[in-house]
This record gives structure tokens, C-alpha cells and sequence, in this order.
């Protein structure tokens, strides 16, 4: 029992990183016009807890792109330069979708993970019950 109880703690802790990954690639996406406004960065970091030895993952440190900023040629913007330019996001939508269809993912197959190990623990206690 103890060994699906590990499994269902090491999918909640994937389910939480990557649900902390997707609300920055939501935070990405919707400052993508705001200018001067940097990518949003989040690694994971391996958990080993000691009381029971369960393995995990969690979100670490948010971390801010270092890509160059993107120069937006508007004359007319409050924030131009002499010749027109202002600094934009670095912000690339496309690459946005595709780290959160990547975090929805991998959220899902924590969650089945997790389902599978639930019903598996429900299933041993159904049959020592008997």
C-alpha cells in the first residue's frame, strides 16, 4: 500500500509543477503585447522526502528569458525612441502554445497515473475486506 500511496504523491506533485508552469505560460501569453515585458521561465526540481521516502517534483524559481527584447517600429507610441523604435516583449506566441499543450499533458497523464494508482488501492482494500 505504501508503494501506490508514493506513486499517487509523486503524480499530485507533477500535477502541481505543471500546473505552475502553465499559469506562467499564461502570464506569458497575455502580456505578449506589453512592452518592455520579459518571457516568463520555470525549471523543475527533483523532492525526496525523507519521512517516507516519496519522490516527487516541484516547481522551482521563475526565472526571466534572457532573449533580446523585440523592437517595435511605432512612430506614434509614448514610449518611442528618437527614430521610432520601442522595446517590445520577447514573447513568442507560438512557442507559448506549445509549452502549454505540453504542460496540459503531461498534467493528464499525472492525473491518469494517479486515477490508476487510486483504483488499484481501492481495489486491494475491496479484497482484503473479503
Amino acid at each position: 500500500m505504501s508503494d501506490l500511496s508514493s506513486t499517487m504523491a509523486a503524480s499530485a506533485s507533477g500535477m502541481a509543477a505543471q500546473a505552475a508552469r502553465l499559469r506562467l505560460v499564461s502570464e506569458n501569453m497575455a502580456n505578449a503585447d506589453t512592452p518592455g515585458f520579459k518571457r516568463k521561465l520555470v525549471s523543475f526540481e527533483a523532492v525526496n522526502s525523507m519521512m517516507n521516502d516519496n519522490m516527487g517534483v516541484r516547481a522551482g524559481n521563475m526565472q526571466l528569458s534572457q532573449a533580446p527584447l523585440n523592437k517595435v517600429y511605432d512612430p506614434g507610441h509614448p514610449l518611442a525612441d528618437g527614430n521610432g523604435y520601442y522595446d517590445g516583449s520577447n514573447i513568442e506566441i507560438m512557442i507559448e502554445i506549445a509549452d502549454a499543450r505540453e504542460a496540459q499533458r503531461s498534467y493528464e497523464a499525472n492525473l491518469r497515473m494517479f486515477d490508476q494508482a487510486r483504483q488499484m488501492a481501492s481495489s486491494t482494500l475491496e479484497l482484503l475486506r473479503r
